[in-house]
């Protein structure tokens, strides 16, 4: 699809819950339909900056932000890099929209911070799309990215962030209940060369989330320190199918510092 110049707007700033400011950049028109894009570890913002474009050009107001330690976002002075620290900053960003529900957009911890914000109630959101991210990993694969992190310049990423110490299984437990709860309309895509979640890891998705729709992108892997944007095309024709045909809830606001 061709793509215009649409720049984002001035660096837009948000404050977590916990004092952290994160940084972000917005496209399109303020008043459609909100899409929130949230990257994966050692990634930051601009990771989806064409995806951005190609949203705003379709009518939607895209938001792209740099996860807290990643990018110009904050470095949390306690070094919180919990799942739950990671929820309420997308909280946050997500009730700055007031009552218009959003698009989440998730890569990786980016998904599995959208997966976790939905199924335990934190955002309310008309439709999820989770990129290469589903409760069961490969252990190869989270270790190829973890040692990626471990070589990335501190300037990248603050070290904290790496060295957060990662309870798989727990995780894999809360990742699994969320996935059950989901009622919005959902699609799970996987690169096909994927070494962090395999057809298995998608295959238990599914049956935790029957109504989920899965897409295997060709030519694609776990692109850690790149840009997600070849999953732009088929997030947005998701998005025109599904998502602005479900019918605006109530939502609930949440106090942010």
């Amino acid at each position: 699809m061709n793509v215009s110049s649409h720049m984002p707007e001035s660096a837009r700033w948000w404050k977590s819950h916990d004092g952290v400011r994160l940084a972000g950049d917005a496209w399109g028109d303020p008043g459609g339909v909100p899409v929130i894009l949230l990257h994966g570890a050692g990634q930051t913002r601009h990771a989806w900056h064409r995806t951005g474009r190609l949203l705003a050009d379709a009518g939607y107001h895209a938001i792209a932000f740099d996860a807290r330690g990643h990018g110009d976002s904050d470095w949390p002075a306690d070094g919180n890099y919990s799942q739950s620290a990671m929820v309420r900053d997308l909280e946050c960003i997500a009730v700055s929209l007031g009552a218009r529900r959003p698009v989440l957009i998730g890569a990786a911890t980016g998904g599995a911070t959208s997966l976790l914000a939905v199924g335990e109630n934190y955002v309310d959101a008309r439709a999820l799309i989770l990129v290469n991210i589903a409760p069961q990993t490969e252990a190869g694969g989270v270790a190829r990215v973890h040692s990626f992190m471990r070589q990335r310049s501190p300037e990248d990423c603050d070290p904290y962030f790496v060295a957060w110490p990662r309870d798989m299984a727990r995780r894999h437990r809360r990742l699994s209940a969320c996935a059950r709860k989901l009622a919005v309309p959902t699609l799970l895509m996987r690169g096909e060369r994927s070494d962090v979640i395999s057809e298995e890891g998608a295959s238990e998705f599914l049956a935790l989330c029957p109504h989920a729709e899965y897409l295997t992108v060709r030519d694609a892997g776990h692109r850690v320190g790149k840009g997600n944007d070849i999953f732009g095309d088929a997030a947005l024709r998701f998005i025109e199918r599904r998502a602005c045909a479900e019918r605006p809830r109530a939502r609930r606001l949440y106090e942010c510092a």
